[in-house]
């Protein structure tokens, strides 16, 4: 992360909307977030195969569900924060991943400039590719703030969007039951 060029862009962009980038209260500002960024948008330098690299053996075929996985991140179009919950669940092939594994892969792609529906994609591809699962269902709940606090202004409206792979495309009960483990 380039933390020269992000302050430059940010006592730009606080000159350009008319700010004295002099004053007291904006001195640090620039610095401020180009330390901010590199937590906000830390994915980036991140391999979401590392945390599910860690895998154990396991006989049981059933579902396992994590759910209410909270997760912040910044919507590529706006620059503004998306924010809510992941759910995620899978049949095991033979292996099974620590549960926290789940919530550092969603960090890691959260952790970049992003939209929902891209987000939900990464989560469920990462888990297929690492897992090898019969199948995986990833579930995302959130609220934008690009339509919040600019453009339609309506806050607390959610968006929610599912990803669907292997047998979970299949079987529209499991589909089902996975949707009742989350409630």
């Amino acid at each position: 992360m380039n933390h020269d060029k992000i302050q430059q862009a940010v006592t730009l962009f606080l000159e350009g909307i008319g700010e004295d980038c002099s004053r007291e209260g904006l001195t640090d500002t620039p610095k401020r977030i180009a330390d901010m960024c590199e937590q906000l948008f830390g994915g980036y330098e991140k391999d979401p195969s590392e945390p599910l690299s860690r895998t154990f053996h396991s006989e049981t075929g059933d579902m396992v569900v994590e759910k209410n996985i909270q997760f912040y991140s910044v919507c590529e179009h706006h620059f503004l924060p998306f924010y809510g919950t992941v759910h995620i669940g899978y049949v095991p092939d033979g292996k099974v991943v620590g549960l926290s594994k789940l919530a550092r892969a969603v960090e890691v792609y959260a952790r970049r400039a992003q939209i929902q529906e891209q987000l939900t994609s990464q989560i469920a591809r990462a888990i297929m590719e690492n897992l090898n699962p019969k199948g995986v269902m990833v579930m995302i709940e959130a609220e934008h703030m690009c339509m919040t606090m600019r453009g339609v202004q309506k806050p607390g409206t959610k968006t929610v969007t599912y990803r669907a792979e292997g047998i979970f495309n299949e079987n529209a009960e499991l589909r089902q039951m996975f949707m009742q483990m989350i409630k």
